[in-house]
């Protein structure tokens, strides 16, 4: 009995050996996989980033700057709700490739299922906060008397369409690991066409201002949530049933774990949001830009340079599914050359976005409306300033998602911690005492040095851990 026993444990564990090495994400060239992962991913946040860039290009055109700073204020919002969308998104995905790698198909479609259910729940809790406690909000957000009516306006509608927004990005992230990142790519991509072809039709035609651009905005995610939907039933790894879609405790703790990282970034990128309006609103007024263009002109330079992060964090997505199946496989030497491959492709981006924001900051500043010179000086300042070391943040976001991709969230939420609260917040609440509202600018670079010395520290370390148990396992 117990050599039968021993014989059949033996088969399945050849059975599952077996297909874990025919598995494409074990055998296939990396660069190749990540391409194959990484370039739709890419291509979805970049297009996610410019839901909002878009409003404000054209906002400024139609409306003007005041109308720039309410999309800002609004902003903070709309980052919350994505970090709860991405962390059972994110976390979702990583759970879904460690069970594969795993070959644990139960674990892989009660994780998938329950992310589902969860995105939507909270989709509408959002909406329904956003309408309750708008003005509370709004106050917090550091909203100012000149741009209060365009705030309470563009928040009132946009909030509306959280409940696709939240869905369509945290099925993004599920899609992409389940093998088909060109499809999630285009309920991106249609949503976001649909917003730009909407938006100077609902400013400029029918005249509508910011509440125009929300509308817009709602129709584009409303297209890419039901696409999105639409997908469930095509997966390819994992089978959706009743009994998968009861929420279960213990998969979504799991979810959120792997998953804390990428809200603990976007947390961060809201207190940061939000701690920064409100210095530039005390220091703005005492100087000769006033509190409304600090306000507008900086929040425009870190939405631009959301591009360059998005391509950044998509990369690194992108090579997360192959992280995390070999890490779940241990074929820890993959793990390592895919890692290699995405910092030193980050750091390449990052570095030609550096050069674009150092040498032409006006011809990017144009695009949002032509203003006064005061709003221009200053608009450069926080280009040739505020980004001048955006070079080093790609390392610490690639880190931060290589850590989430190994089922290590510690580091990755101290590493997503770092920079932004560790780091950028005790700068901006201290440098502008001394510098004035420029001080709020040196906070940036000061952050980004800083965080990427703690993340070569934790890096070192775990490399040198793969590194042993690579020599373990051959």
């Amino acid at each position: 009995m117990n050599e039968t026993t021993d014989v059949q444990t033996e088969n399945l564990e050849k059975e599952v050996k077996n297909e874990t090495e025919q598995n494409p994400l074990g055998t296939e060239k990396i660069s190749k996989l990540i391409k194959q992962f990484a370039v739709p991913c890419i291509i979805s946040l970049v297009v996610s980033s410019l839901y909002n860039i878009v409003d404000q290009i054209f906002i400024g055109q139609g409306v003007g700057y005041l109308g720039n700073a309410a999309t800002n204020i609004v902003f903070p919002f709309i980052v919350v709700t994505m970090a709860f969308a991405l962390m059972i998104g994110d976390g979702a995905s990583a759970y879904l490739s460690l069970s594969l790698g795993k070959n644990d198909k139960e674990s892989a479609n009660k994780g998938v299922a329950n992310g589902i259910v969860m995105s939507a729940i909270l989709g509408v809790i959002f909406l329904i906060i956003g309408l309750v406690f708008r003005d509370g909000l709004l106050t917090i957000f550091g909203v100012t008397e000149g741009s209060y009516e365009y705030a309470k306006v563009y928040m009132t509608y946009i909030v509306l369409g959280m409940p696709f927004f939240t869905i369509t990005n945290t099925l993004n992230s599920i899609i992409r690991a389940d093998g088909s990142p060109q499809y999630a790519m285009g309920t991106m991509l249609v949503g976001a066409i649909l917003n730009m072809i909407l938006d100077p039709i609902a400013i400029f035609q029918f005249n509508m201002g910011v509440r125009g651009a929300a509308i817009a905005t709602i129709i584009g995610q409303l297209v890419s949530g039901i696409l999105s939907i639409l997908y469930i039933k095509k997966f390819k790894s994992v089978t959706i049933t009743k009994e998968t879609l009861k929420i279960e405790g213990k998969t979504l703790k799991k979810i959120c774990s792997l998953g804390i990282s990428s809200f603990i970034t976007q947390v961060a990128v809201t207190i940061v949001i939000i701690v920064l309006n409100q210095t530039l609103t005390r220091y703005g007024a005492e100087s000769k830009y006033g509190s409304e263009i600090p306000l507008t002109a900086l929040g425009i330079v870190m939405k631009v340079n959301q591009i360059i992060n998005a391509i950044v964090i998509g990369l690194a997505a992108g090579a997360q599914p192959i992280i995390g199946f070999n890490f779940g496989a241990k074929k820890y030497d993959r793990v390592l050359k895919t890692y290699g491959f995405a910092v030193k492709v980050g750091l390449g981006i990052t570095a030609i976005g550096t050069l674009i924001f150092q040498l032409f900051p006006q011809i990017i500043i144009n695009l949002f409306g032509q203003e006064n010179e005061l709003y221009n000086e200053f608009a450069k300042l926080c280009f040739r300033i505020f980004l001048i070391l955006v070079t080093l943040n790609s390392f610490q976001i690639t880190s931060g998602i290589f850590f989430q991709a190994i089922g290590n969230p510690i580091k990755a939420a101290i590493l997503s911690l770092s920079r932004q609260i560790g780091f950028l917040i005790p700068a901006l609440l201290i440098l502008p005492r001394f510098f004035g509202v420029e001080g709020a600018l040196y906070a940036g670079p000061t952050a980004d040095c800083l965080a990427f010395i703690l993340a070569v520290v934790l890096v070192t370390i775990e490399i040198k851990k793969l590194n042993k148990m690579k020599m373990e396992v051959e």
